[in-house]
């Protein structure tokens, strides 16, 4: 058996290494199956979310993408070629989206989410990497290319840039990281950019003008100044898995994972001081306000909000574990949860300092 991190349907998928199935066959399956029609799909396991203009559009277990057209009241299942668990989505703009997934899948809407085609698999993955690994001569990654195509299609995506509707950027299991410049038609690879030669994990990938952060397992972090030409290496003072990663601001990074674990840097990396979490329960989600505000959520099941230099809760009844957050506006934040989707009227950092002072 191979391990992989899996965004398991039943379980926060980016907290730890689970056994894979060496056989690809069943993915492949999925790969090629359409999704099924549930009877109540904001009640599925939901991984993802994006406004496409003023639509929400959401990806879960078993291919399941569902839209919002009224503020994430009511919602209606899209349709979707395949029925294996989506990890992500982005738009481009109110059009044009992308949405990644396990087995190597990416799939692109040019109608805000209501309808979906597959521009990319594992299979097609393997021989991407093969290729790029050939044309390099480097021999550590002709072996891992080989090992990829002789694999199959079983390894998850698990976050991206949208920079446009032809740009996009994917990221994923053993340090997959590919790129198209034409809305999927072809990819090329992004591993050689990156200082990663243990292949690990990339969970989340961030993008502040022509800054690029890409948050990993074993305390990974890259940096890039230049739109992703280059990659450096940043030195975290902390060796645990990062699930997430925001760039609030210019020059600062803010990045989180295990065991609570937030740390910042407001100076490109240079230097970092860990940001106060109220317990040690791993970090799995985070998002920015329209206001700059950084939300986070955990496997507690709080939303938390920064303040100063620690986290706050910002509900006052724990939900359960949280997968995803998305900020609707200043007072409302909607929660993806193992048991589905839940509104919270966050109280805001400023009210929940005040409240935890009393």
């Amino acid at each position: 058996m191979k391990a992989v991190l899996r965004r398991s349907a039943f379980l926060l998928a980016a907290i730890a290494l689970v056994p894979w199935p060496a056989q690809a066959g069943p993915v492949a399956d999925a790969l090629d199956r359409p999704a099924l029609s549930v009877r109540n799909p904001d009640r599925a396991v939901l991984l993802g979310a994006a406004r496409a203009g003023s639509r929400i559009v959401a990806v879960g277990e078993r291919g399941i993408v569902i839209v919002s057209d009224d503020e994430a009241r009511h919602w209606k299942q899209a349709g979707a070629p395949v029925s294996v668990t989506l990890t992500a989505v982005k738009f481009a703009d109110k059009d044009v989206g992308y949405a990644i997934g396990h087995g190597g899948v990416v799939l692109g809407t040019a109608d805000g989410g209501r309808r979906w085609k597959r521009l990319l698999d594992g299979r097609l993955i393997g021989r991407v990497m093969l290729a790029a690994a050939k044309a390099s001569g480097n021999a550590a990654a002709l072996k891992s290319a080989d090992r990829l195509v002789n694999d199959g299609p079983d390894k998850p995506l698990l976050d991206m840039l949208v920079f446009d509707a032809k740009r996009v950027l994917v990221v994923g299991a053993y340090g997959i990281a590919l790129f198209t410049e034409d809305g999927g038609a072809s990819w090329s690879s992004w591993c050689a950019r990156l200082d990663n030669p243990k292949e690990l994990h990339l969970y989340a990938v961030r993008q502040r003008g022509g800054r690029i952060a890409i948050a990993g397992e074993q305390g990974l972090v890259l940096q890039s100044l230049d739109g992703g030409a280059s990659f450096k290496r940043l030195a975290v003072p902390y060796a645990g898995s990062f699930f997430t990663a925001e760039l609030p601001d210019d020059g600062t990074i803010v990045v989180a994972g295990l065991r609570g674990n937030v740390w910042r840097s407001a100076d490109d990396g240079a230097s970092w001081g860990q940001v106060a979490s109220p317990m040690p329960v791993s970090i799995t989600a985070s998002a920015l306000r329209a206001d700059g505000e950084m939300l986070f959520a955990n496997q507690a099941g709080m939303i938390l909000g920064a303040q100063g230099g620690a986290l706050l809760p910002l509900n006052a009844i724990p939900l359960p574990p949280v997968n995803f957050v998305l900020a609707l506006d200043r007072s409302r934040v909607l929660a993806f949860t193992v048991q589905g989707l839940q509104l919270v009227e966050s109280r805001g950092a400023d009210d929940a300092r005040k409240g935890a002072s009393q």
